[in-house]
C-alpha cells in the first residue's frame, strides 16, 4: 500500500496552515483583526476574513514560490466560490449595511515577508 499521495496531501495541508498563520500575522501588523480563519460555507472557503473599521478584507492566501504564481493560482472560478462565501458571510453580519468588503490576497514566498495584495477582485 503506497502512502505518498497521504504524505503529501498532509504536507500540503500544514503548509497551508503555517502560510495562513503567517498571513494572519502579516496582516495584524497592518492593523487588521482576524475575525474568521478558514470560514466555511456550502459555496466555498475564506481562508481569512480580516477587519480594519468598516474595512472587511475577505484574504486568499497563496504559498508559491514567486508572487506571478500566487497570483495565477487564483482561478475566476476560485474567485465566485470565494465571493459566494463572502455573501453568505457578509448576509450574516448584523452590521451589514456599513461593512465595505474588499478581496485581498497575500502571497507567502520562500525567504521573503508575506506580500500583500488589496483588491485582487473588483
Amino acid at each position: 500500500m503506497d502512502r505518498k499521495p497521504d504524505r503529501k496531501r498532509r504536507a500540503a495541508y500544514a503548509l497551508g496552515h503555517r502560510s495562513e498563520a503567517l498571513a494572519a500575522w502579516a496582516l495584524r501588523l497592518k492593523g487588521f483583526r482576524i475575525i474568521a480563519t478558514r470560514f466555511r460555507t456550502p459555496a466555498g472557503e475564506i481562508d481569512l476574513i480580516a477587519r480594519r473599521g468598516d474595512l472587511v478584507a475577505i484574504v486568499e492566501v497563496k504559498a508559491r514560490r514567486t508572487l506571478i504564481e500566487a497570483m495565477d493560482a487564483i482561478t475566476p472560478t476560485a474567485l465566485r466560490r470565494i465571493e459566494a462565501a463572502a455573501d453568505i458571510w457578509h448576509g450574516r453580519q448584523p452590521d451589514h449595511a456599513r461593512l465595505s468588503l474588499r478581496f485581498d490576497m497575500v502571497a507567502i514566498l520562500p525567504r521573503r515577508w508575506p506580500v500583500h495584495v488589496p483588491a485582487i477582485h473588483p
